[in-house]
């Protein structure tokens, strides 16, 4: 059964017609930094841009106060999901709701560093045919470094957190995708309720040949707070475990070849007090039906191999990094 569509709520729908980008926001409760991204999101120069956010449970008084507040600028549009559907799904709806050709992400506790952030997105998707999708620099609070809990990158390239550097995912508090791969994808799993989805996405993007790239000159300023955050000792481990592996059996791994990775992931667990969320998870994806698993053609293993394996290192060094060091808040 098709999900409820959201109501809108505020401001306009999008009108026929070309333009250059939706900027995508949900939210969750957080109201003072829902306002500070709907903002700087408004704020964005040099392009035909469109903002949506799409609620998913906040309380009332909430959406009325950002009702108030922004109904009447154009070119906005405040939505409610009729249940709080998961980051994937959310932003599956977003995306659904918007036509222009490139669609931004921003998460609901960060905001873009500059008013040209989308802009310099849409001129790297103009001279690039075959991008797909650009990371933007996710920078902690005071602007000053990267948010490194919010690195999703091979951790020998944090030194160039203000560089470029072809990728194979992108972090979702700050990103652009161009809307022909997202279409030729079909957007996110929607069953990837929290975390995950990005890197998911990015393969069966790669596999059809587009390209990911991270833009360390394009940035976010992300202000984490603690309301609506998944704890790893719960259900954040478990989606991240369960999600992990349904990605490795969708592109024909079994459960042996995942071997390596249960232990990896059992210890890090183990040692952070949250293995009963970690084995949950393993028991989640063990009940998800894989239909059909994909085998990755040569030119997307060549590309992984270059720009996530041999960055990232060997399975063991990745586990003395990762083991002995703390988890993202």
């Amino acid at each position: 059964m098709p999900a409820e569509a959201p109501r809108l709520l505020a401001g306009q729908r999008p009108a026929p017609g070309a333009y250059d980008a939706d900027i995508n926001i949900l939210c969750l409760g957080r109201l003072e930094e829902t306002k500070a991204a709907i903002e700087s999101a408004l704020a964005q120069r040099g392009g035909r841009f469109r903002v949506s956010v799409l609620d998913q449970g906040s309380d009332a008084e909430m959406l009325r106060e950002l009702a108030a507040r922004f109904s009447k600028v154009p070119g906005f549009a405040l939505y409610a999901a009729p249940e709080n559907q998961g980051v994937a799904a959310g932003r599956n709806a977003l995306a659904a709701l918007g036509h222009g050709r490139i669609i931004v992400g921003l998460d609901n506790d960060a905001r873009f560093a500059d008013e040209r952030v989308v802009a310099g997105a849409l001129r790297r998707f103009s001279a690039v045919p075959e991008l797909g999708a650009v990371g933007f620099a996710i920078l902690r609070a005071d602007a000053q470094g990267p948010d490194l809990t919010s690195w999703g990158y091979p951790k020998a390239l944090l030194a160039r957190y203000r560089e470029r550097f072809a990728a194979t995912t992108f972090v979702g508090a700050g990103h652009g995708i161009r809307r022909a791969a997202w279409e030729s994808v079909g957007g996110y799993d929607g069953s990837f309720f929290f975390t995950w989805e990005e890197y998911d996405f990015c393969l069966a993007a790669i596999a059809r040949g587009w390209r990911i790239t991270y833009e360390g000159r394009l940035a976010v300023i992300h202000t984490p707070v603690t309301e609506g955050r998944f704890l790893w000792s719960g259900v954040r481990m478990t989606h991240f475990i369960r999600n992990r592996l349904v990605i490795g059996r969708k592109w024909g791994r079994g459960w042996l070849a995942l071997a390596p990775w249960l232990l990896g992931y059992g210890l890090i667990a183990a040692r952070h007090g949250c293995f009963g969320a970690a084995w949950a998870g393993v028991c989640q994806s063990r009940a998800v039906s894989v239909v059909a698993p994909r085998k990755m053609p040569g030119a997307m293993r060549d590309y992984i191999r270059a720009y996530e394996t041999r960055p990232r290192g060997t399975l063991f060094t990745r586990l003395r990094l990762e083991l002995f060091s703390r988890l993202p808040a």
